[in-house]
């Protein structure tokens, strides 16, 4: 279509994106290298192209124009002209509608076709090749919106919970819903079914504070799995940093997801989202023109200094955004600000966070990006959560955020596993991570509620695949079993997968329960993977990124399976934990001859401080974890708890220790008691100094001091 011979009203640089006014709308993109950018207006379907505009001024590199009478709900994209030299680093191609990086909405599905790259796909030439076909009839169309109110600094934070008491509960909008017997079919996997009494009833039945979901921002599919008939399941593959993704939406509003996190918040819980700022869904040099390649490549990305053709690829997606540009680090903190502000989210989990903290010089905390959250007004009361890790050089950073951050601690997760499966020497690491892994946060400062401790997350098999398979099964994702962890740290208990042997299946069942003690009695921030408490099985597919199907959606029939107690069995165990100061201590506390001061000490089976030669015996197995707290509980006595682990197959005794005032031990969560005998509270009066036997791979929870001797 040719232009509009009526020109557009020069407008305002800023704000970017497209913002209506109450009587017009107007347009602004940044773009430093391009020579003129055309807007193109749509119908409302976003199907039939009505106008096209050429932006009439261009500001310190933003190119803008004011439309009056363009209205909420307007459909556009935008054609952006310039050079096209490749090796330059410039990928500008007009023939290729492009997506707003500011837009609050999107309009219609991505469909591949090979009208989205740039270049011809079959030309021997690759992308130095020029391809001049239209791909607006496969692309998704930018909306114009009304702007939500935006909530204050100052009103940030009301509903939140502090770290010491978080538990963050890890979901994925369309897995969690999709056969949920209770939500309406229409709202099954979006934000409107996530947001149904039944679903935040059941979470808050629980015991969660937060649930953190995996990647609501719009996102597309790799080329290469829709040609394996495959989808990006989990969604790190962004194709816009605002627009919430419309395959989550039962109608055609962004506001719907806003509306979710209300009804969240009225039940008092959180919402923390998992955002992708590292990357984005254009892939590699032979990947597509979407939004950021076509606008300006050489300003998004980060690309060789030695040849510009190629990008540097330190996420292992085939591009990194180019954060330390000016231009796109205001983009990303708009982004947030944006979700923070006017959507209400509680906190963000940075995938491949180390990306966002690079310099020319390697990872620093002083980078740009992490000073600038530091310093925002907004986005510094949030929680924000780093995956310290990347593939680039010097890419693993655990324990190097800044104070304000907390971070996934898989070496939590590798030493837990470890310690189950039984391998040698790994019992003073694993009183490590107990402690809130304080050898890697607190030497600089920071509080045990920067670990966040997981031991399963939607990378990686579920709980109940870490106890039932020694190998990944991933032949459904079409890479021939070659991609996911190789080393799960797994056991699978004599069977490879199900099983009917009953003598299996119960220490499976234990097995389970003793993952989950273990991270409820933690120092630190615990994360519990969705579906785990109801022992969701993948199959033993530990990378289950491209299966929309029945291998990642939870089975809600496994709640009528009311034999192995294991969802009674969680809620009890996350009541214990926020019943009990001492498993969410807000400091670092170590063992004290004070009496009067919080303690964390280590006992060993004879009911005495563990010693050097014990630590370092692999016979031993039996590992006594006290800790006592100043703070007085309801009944008006000071917490003083022991959990006991034996991490053997064989029994062993182990001594209840005398504590000051403890004459007696009650005996709260034992993984070993069967669901019949579990509230026998007779069996749960035991006398300090007594030898308790632990049977094998088991672990229990005991209170000091709660019934007298003549009670």
């Amino acid at each position: 279509m040719s232009s509009k011979s009526r020109s557009m009203l020069p407008g305002k640089m800023h704000p970017l994106g497209a913002v209506f006014d109450g009587r017009g709308t107007n347009f602004a993109l940044f773009s430093a290298h391009a020579e003129r950018v055309d807007l193109c207006l749509f119908d409302p379907s976003g199907t039939k192209e009505l106008a096209r505009y050429r932006l009439p001024e261009k500001t310190l590199d933003v190119w803008h124009g004011y439309l009056p009478d363009v209205l909420p709900g307007c459909c556009y994209g935008y054609r952006v002209y310039g050079l096209y030299d490749p090796q330059a680093g410039h990928r500008f191609n007009h023939h290729k509608l492009l997506v707003d990086p500011y837009a609050r909405q999107l309009e219609g599905q991505f469909v591949w076709n090979d009208a989205h790259f740039a270049y011809m796909r079959n030309d021997p030439a690759e992308d130095y090749s020029f391809d001049a076909c239209d791909n607006a009839s496969w692309m998704p169309k930018s909306v114009v919106t009304e702007r939500a109110d935006t909530i204050e600094p100052s009103q940030c934070g009301a509903w939140q919970v502090p770290m010491e008491r978080t538990v963050v509960y890890e979901a994925h909008v369309r897995g969690f819903t999709m056969l949920h017997p209770d939500v309406p079919e229409s709202l099954r996997g979006s934000f409107a079914g996530m947001s149904q009494p039944q679903i935040i009833g059941y979470l808050k039945a629980l015991g969660i504070t937060s649930i953190e979901l995996l990647p609501v921002q719009s996102h597309v599919d790799e080329h290469f799995l829709q040609a394996r008939g495959l989808h990006n399941y989990w969604g790190y593959n962004t194709l816009n940093f605002f627009a919430p993704h419309s395959g989550y939406l039962s109608g055609n509003t962004a506001a719907e997801f806003r509306q979710m996190v209300d009804r969240f918040h009225d039940a008092g819980l959180e919402v923390i989202i998992d955002v992708v700022y590292n990357h984005t869904g254009e892939g590699d040099h032979l990947g597509p023109t979407l939004s950021y390649r076509g606008i300006d490549n050489a300003s998004y990305y980060r690309l060789q200094p030695a040849d510009k053709r190629f990008y540097i690829n330190d996420t292992g997606c085939g591009n990194v955004l180019n954060i330390n540009h000016p231009r796109v680090l205001q983009l990303v903190m708009d982004s947030l600000r944006y979700w923070a502000g006017e959507m209400k989210v509680d906190g963000f989990r940075f995938d491949l966070a180390p990306i966002l903290g690079r310099t020319p010089d390697g990872f620093s905390r002083d980078n740009n990006f992490l000073q600038a959250v530091s310093q925002d007004p907004l986005l510094s009361t949030v929680k924000l959560i780093a995956e310290p890790w990347d593939i680039g050089p010097g890419g693993y950073q655990l324990g190097e955020f800044p104070p304000a951050w907390s971070e996934w601690n898989d070496r939590y997760r590798d030493t837990v596993r470890r310690f189950w499966r039984g391998d040698a020497g790994v019992m003073p690491e694993f009183a490590r991570r107990l402690h809130g892994s304080s050898d890697i946060f607190e030497k600089s400062g920071r509080r045990p509620g920067a670990s966040i401790n997981f031991i399963t997350s939607h990378d990686g098999f579920t709980l109940n695949d870490l106890v039932s398979y020694h190998q990944r099964h991933n032949l459904d994702n079409g890479e021939n079993n070659r991609d996911g962890h190789h080393e799960n740290f797994s056991d699978n208990l004599g069977v490879e997968g199900p099983t009917a042997s009953p003598e299996i299946n119960a220490l499976r069942l234990r097995q389970h329960k003793n993952f989950l003690v273990t991270l409820m009695v933690s120092q630190g921030t615990p994360m519990l993977l969705g579906g785990d408490e109801l022992g969701r099985t993948q199959g033993g597919n530990n990378n289950a990124y491209c299966q929309d199907n029945e291998i990642n959606w939870i089975d809600w029939t496994l709640l009528e399976n009311k034999s192995s107690g294991l969802l009674e069995f969680t809620r009890q165990l996350l009541s214990v934990r926020q019943e009990f100061s001492v498993f969410q201590l807000p400091r670092y506390v170590h063992a004290t001859d004070n009496p009067d001061m919080p303690e964390i000490s280590w006992v060993s089976s004879a009911g005495s401080h563990m010693q050097d030669e014990q630590w370092h015996d692999h016979q031993n197995h039996l590992l006594g974890y006290f800790l006592s707290s100043t703070q007085l509980t309801p009944s008006g006595k000071a917490d003083k708890l022991l959990v006991i682990f034996n991490n053997s197959k064989s029994s062993g005794e182990f001594m209840l220790p005398i504590k000051p005032g403890s004459g007696y031990w009650e005996l709260l969560i034992d993984t070993a008691e069967s669901t019949e005998t579990a509230n026998d509270c007779l069996q749960h009066r035991i006398k300090a100094g007594t030898a308790l036997e632990r049977p094998g791979l088991s672990v229990c929870i005991l209170l000091a001091d709660c019934v007298s001797e003549n009670s």
